[in-house]
């Protein structure tokens, strides 16, 4: 029943695109509305909540210590890991890590390392007798997904960075509540994700629309215009002609998403 509905919702979907329509009456490459709201998780060292539309996703940033990894034995650690609340949507069940869980993840990860967002040699300079160095974790927690997650969590992600602070390393231990100094990301990124449904491209998808997409590609962008990751998924691709297009609509596009931060 469920397949059935969710083809239903497609077909109704890829009717109205064929005719230059959306579902909730936007233009094409229009945006829902955006808020960022930060600091929103006292006991974490930085955190924020981003809304598209009905989408929400918190994140939460905590400094840890950790030995570092072979190859990078001088550099801090950064890691990203995301939540999908059963609440959020029918299909969110609890349990392991979706594919789809670990795909935000990655993606999220993908544009702040590609925008090198977080200065991990600094973060290497802090060490333990035994060599542990700080690690720095960012945690998303998906509340409502109503489409378009990866704009809504890599926004939240740099709002969470942006109003990070760095606890006080004492003793060769971390003092939970006390903080050095304000942690400072060298960029901020934004994603600006594109879904490819009956030949026309929309921006900042719906949950239906989603369902309805033959093909999307996520383009993240640093607060200073340039392209710093991008993730193509479905099975319908772009030209090269539309990927210059969507270039230049993500590099519009993301003044508006990080204004709100």
């Amino acid at each position: 029943m469920e397949n059935i509905l969710e083809e239903v919702k497609a077909s109704f979907v890829k009717d109205l695109m064929s005719k230059g329509k959306r579902v909730d009456g936007r233009d094409l490459l229009q945006y829902r509305e955006i808020s960022v709201e930060k600091g929103v998780l006292p006991n974490d060292d930085g955190s924020a909540l981003c809304r598209i539309g009905g989408t929400k996703v918190y994140a939460a940033v905590k400094f840890d210590l950790m030995m570092p990894f072979p190859d990078r034995k001088d550099e801090g650690v950064f890691m990203v890991g995301s939540e999908f609340s059963p609440m959020a949507h029918p299909t969110f069940e609890a349990g392991p890590p979706r594919e789809d869980s670990i795909e935000l993840s990655r993606i999220v990860d993908r544009g702040l390392r590609g925008a090198e967002a977080i200065n991990l040699a600094e973060l290497g300079k802090t060490k333990t007798e035994e060599g542990k160095v700080f690690a720095l974790f960012v945690d998303l927690h998906v509340i409502d997904h109503c489409g378009n997650l990866i704009d809504a969590a890599v926004l939240a992600a740099s709002a969470a960075l942006s109003c990070t602070r760095i606890p006080k390393f004492e003793d060769d231990a971390i003092v939970r509540g006390e903080y050095a100094s304000d942690f400072k990301p060298q960029r901020l990124v934004a994603a600006c994700s594109f879904e490819k449904i009956a030949g026309k491209i929309v921006a900042d998808a719906s949950n239906e629309e989603e369902v309805a997409s033959d093909g999307r590609l996520t383009l993240s962008c640093t607060h200073d215009g340039k392209i710093c990751a991008a993730q193509k998924s479905g099975a319908v691709g772009f030209t090269a002609g539309e990927l210059m297009q969507l270039i230049d609509l993500a590099q519009e596009k993301k003044d508006g998403l990080l204004s709100k931060i």
